[in-house]
């Protein structure tokens, strides 16, 4: 559930080709990683206050490290076994974000899973197939990005989220992460199904936890920050996720998780120094409260200055007949 990284195999063609094909595909995917981040939308959940528990923050970072771990133990099996739940479950989800978690849901619209389904089957190797399951994979994270804002408090899935980068680039930069990753893109499904434990567009490839994670800020902007905030994210999350895809002129796997975590940090200080003005607001007013007592005290006479007034009126009072 890595970075992303750059298909194993291209077609024959001129070098030039070849990085213009590659550099469409990650860019495409980079932008989706922005627009699932727009796509969340939280409603009222009463019946899951009961189950909200930072203890859910975990979950981001151990979904990174938990993969390696499984998929160090048992590569095969696990990554078959991540294939056959996405399949099952990506589609499910998918229909629940278009139902009901996004902005203008409606129910029936979850019936445009079954045909991003089938056009994913149909078209499995073709750019029309792989885009119909990018976009159910996207759809899905929404929803888990979702449910995950429900239950965990707004500081603490933060701080899972910026936890999963730290552990995913630790993971990509030792290389523990490509084996596993390598396994779960060459798994299959049988009789054709489509992939959905993955998001493979042209020649790059994208790891579902990096749009788990995208997902999950957009949920979490959309708590606890708004409609504004949660745009503004988006369009972040797709440029610096554009621009740090320029780090492929060096490498050939990166943590496409840190470009979202760099966009939580980022508004997270533009809204502190947003409110700062805010906090000092009462000091002017309590600076004109003390201008006022010093002018009063002025005004007021001094102990020396009152006894003798009480001397001058005690001269002017008449005598007693």
């Amino acid at each position: 559930m890595g970075g992303a990284c750059v298909a194993a195999a291209f077609t024959q063609s001129s070098y030039l080709e070849r990085m213009l094909a590659f550099w469409i595909s990650i860019g495409l995917l980079s932008l989706a990683q922005g627009a699932i981040v727009a796509l969340a939308r939280v409603p009222r959940a009463p019946g899951l206050a009961r189950l909200r528990s930072r203890r859910w923050a975990v979950i981001p970072p151990l979904s990174v490290a938990g993969f390696v771990l499984v998929a160090s133990a048992a590569e095969h099996a696990s990554a078959q076994g991540l294939t056959y739940l996405a399949l099952a479950a990506v589609p499910v989800l998918a229909a629940l974000a278009l139902g009901w978690l996004m902005p203008g849901a409606r129910p029936a619209r979850a019936l445009l899973v079954p045909a991003l389904f089938a056009l994913a089957w149909a078209d499995r190797g073709g750019l029309g197939g792989q885009a119909a399951a990018l976009a159910l994979s996207a759809l899905s994270c929404v929803t888990l990005g979702v449910l995950l804002a429900l239950v965990t408090p707004p500081r603490w899935l933060g701080a899972g989220i910026v936890a999963m980068a730290a552990a995913d680039t630790v993971l990509v930069v030792s290389d523990l992460l490509a084996r596993p990753n390598k396994a779960l893109n060459a798994a299959h499904p049988a009789a054709g199904l489509p992939r959905l434990q993955s998001a493979e567009l042209g020649s790059a490839v994208i790891g579902y936890g990096d749009l788990f994670v995208a997902g999950t800020l957009g949920a979490l902007l959309a708590l606890a920050c708004g409609r504004s905030w949660q745009l503004r994210g988006a369009a972040l999350t797709a440029a610096l996720a554009v621009a740090f895809d320029l780090l492929f002129f060096l490498v050939d796997e990166l943590p496409a998780t840190v470009p979202v975590a760099l966009t939580l940090i980022v508004l997270a200080l533009a809204r502190r120094r947003r409110s700062a003005p805010t906090a000092r607001a009462p000091v002017p007013a309590a600076s004109a409260a003390r201008r006022r007592q010093q002018a009063l005290q002025k005004q007021a006479p001094t102990p020396g200055q009152r006894g003798e007034h009480l001397r001058a009126r005690a001269r002017q009072k008449p005598a007693a007949p």
